[in-house]
């Protein structure tokens, strides 16, 4: 089958577009606005940029009713320019969940959530004690995309958190943590397993 998007249906009963693309990260991104209200609220657009500097971006697809042109995560990163990007685990799974929804602005969703805050070192916002990792970034550049909703927002990272725990022999190991990935619909994956390739010329 073919269809192109906004100009034909594509006669399936969901979109499948966000399917296709996937498994996808999540960004549980942490910030404060100007007066310090913590905001967290995780983001399946979302993924690593560079490594040198390293760079990470995220993109806003909606609004809510007291943010029509992006959701609060936006608006406070606009005012302070800093935010933390913090590492999904399985185990984290419901608290996430719990954490996505449409809350008015003065709501934390630390609180609302369950969840423990912890001091950054470089950055104001607080961090997801609880998470694997995090990465403590400023702000680089918000793009408005095409869509009367969406925007980019890329930030440099400054400081990144890692949980001992998850280090096996130096090696920051996923299958202890089993990071959790957005795929479509209502679905996500865990990741359980890994095999490793040699690109052609590696001994």
């Amino acid at each position: 089958m073919f269809y192109r998007p906004g100009a034909q249906d594509h006669g399936l009963p969901h979109n499948p577009f966000k399917a296709m693309v996937s498994p996808r990260p999540i960004g549980w991104i942490s910030t404060l606005d100007k007066d310090g209200q913590a905001n967290l609220a995780p983001y399946s657009f979302f993924n690593a940029l560079a490594d040198d500097p390293p760079m990470l971006m995220f993109s806003n697809t909606g609004g809510k009713d007291d943010q029509p042109r992006a959701k609060d995560t936006v608006s406070n990163i606009r005012e302070t320019g800093e935010f933390v990007a913090n590492i999904v685990s399985y185990a984290l799974k419901d608290a996430m969940n719990a954490s996505s929804g449409s809350y008015l602005r003065d709501v934390d969703e630390f609180d609302l959530a369950g969840l423990e805050k912890a001091t950054s070192e470089v950055v104001i916002p607080p961090r997801v004690k609880a998470a694997p990792g995090a990465f403590e970034c400023r702000l680089w550049k918000i793009i408005d995309l095409p869509g009367s909703q969406n925007v980019m927002v890329i930030g440099e990272v400054v400081g990144i958190h890692i949980d001992p725990d998850m280090l096996r022999d130096g090696i920051f190991d996923v299958t202890r943590y089993r990071p959790l990935a957005r795929l479509g619909y209502r679905d996500y994956a865990s990741v359980d397993e890994i095999f490793a390739l040699n690109r052609p010329g590696q001994p």
